[in-house]
C-alpha cells in the first residue's frame, strides 16, 4: 500500500497557536476516538502532557468495543491523568469531564479559595482531526456554539468558551503529526476519516480494512455483507460490491464504489462496535 502522509499547511499554524496559548492552560482535554486511541495520540503533544494534567476523553464510544474501551480508560488513567468514556452526541453526557477537571485542578482551586478568590480553570481541547472535539464542547455548553463537521479540518481558528462558573475551554483545530512513521496508525486514522479521503487511495485503504477485519472481527463482515471474509482483501472487496449490487457494465463488480460504501459503513458503525487499537498491545 502507498505510504500515507498528509500534513496540510494550516496544521503548522495550529501547532503555533497551541504553543502560544499553552502557558495560559491549567489542564488539557485530549479527545481520542475510542475505536483507535493509540493512533489518535500525537507524539508532538508529549511535551504538553509532561507538564499538565490531562483528561483523556474516549469519544464516539458508541462505535467502539465496550470491553476494549474500559481497558483503554484504565490504561490512560494515572496520577496526573484520568480517562472518561463519552458519546458527545448524546445530550448532557459530558458532565463527568467537568468533574474530572475540577478534581485534577483541585489544588489551584483550594489555594485561591483560601484567599476568598474564585479562580477560572483554563482548559485546552486537543486531538487529531474528526475525533469530535467541537461536538464535545457544544455538549459541555449545552448549545451549538463551536463549529462542527464530520470531516477533518472544520475548526481552523482559536475559539474560547466559558463552561459554567469556573471553567473556560479553548477549542483548537485537529492536528496530525508531521510524519506518520507508524503506517498502521496512519491507516487507522484514515479508516476513521481523520485523514482526508482525497489524499488516500480508497481502494487500497478498503482492501486493508477488510484484511484487518478478517483477522479481528470476521463476523462484522459476514453479518453486514453476507459472506465470510477470506485471506484476500481484494477478493473480499469484490464480494462487498456484489452483495450491494454495485456492478459495472458487463456485470463486473464496481470495487471503487464498494470502497466508498465500506468506509462509510465502518465510520457510521454499521459494521458493529469495533476497536482497531488494542489496549493490551499499547
Amino acid at each position: 500500500m502507498a505510504v500515507i502522509n498528509w500534513y496540510p499547511g494550516h496544521m503548522t499554524k495550529s501547532i503555533r497557536m497551541i504553543e502560544e496559548n499553552i502557558r495560559l492552560i491549567d489542564v488539557l482535554i485530549y479527545v481520542l476516538d475510542a475505536r483507535a486511541p493509540k493512533s489518535c495520540i500525537n507524539p508532538d503533544f508529549a511535551r504538553y502532557i509532561e507538564k499538565l494534567p490531562v483528561v483523556y476523553v474516549l469519544n464516539k464510544s458508541d462505535l467502539a468495543d465496550d470491553e476494549e474501551t474500559l481497558k483503554w480508560a484504565k490504561f490512560l488513567s494515572g496520577v496526573k491523568s484520568e480517562a472518561v468514556v463519552v458519546n458527545s452526541t448524546v445530550s448532557k453526557s459530558t458532565a463527568s469531564v467537568l468533574s474530572i477537571i475540577k478534581k485534577l485542578c483541585g489544588e489551584k482551586i483550594r489555594k485561591y479559595a483560601l484567599k476568598n478568590v474564585r479562580t477560572t480553570i483554563k482548559a485546552m481541547v486537543i486531538g487529531v482531526p474528526n475525533t469530535g472535539k467541537s461536538t464535545l464542547i457544544n455538549n459541555l455548553l449545552g448549545k451549538a456554539k463551536a463549529v462542527t463537521g464530520n470531516k477533518p479540518g472544520v475548526t481552523r481558528g482559536k475559539q474560547w468558551f466559558r463552561v459554567g462558573e469556573y471553567v473556560e475551554v479553548l477549542d483548537t483545530p485537529g492536528t496530525l503529526y508531521p510524519k506518520l512513521n507508524d503506517q498502521v496508525s496512519a491507516r487507522h486514522l484514515a479508516y476513521l476519516g481523520s485523514i482526508k479521503d482525497e489524499v488516500v487511495d480508497t481502494f487500497e485503504l478498503s482492501v486493508q480494512l477488510l484484511s484487518e477485519l478478517a483477522l479481528m472481527k470476521p463476523e462484522a463482515v459476514s453479518i453486514r455483507y453476507g459472506f465470510s471474509p477470506s485471506d484476500s482483501g481484494e477478493k473480499d472487496l469484490e464480494q462487498v460490491a456484489l452483495s450491494r449490487s454495485f456492478l459495472l457494465k458487463g456485470g463486473a463488480p464496481d470495487v471503487e464504489r464498494a470502497s466508498v460504501a465500506l468506509l462509510d459503513d465502518f465510520r457510521k458503525g454499521r459494521l458493529g462496535k469495533i476497536t482497531l487499537d488494542k489496549a493490551d498491545e499499547a
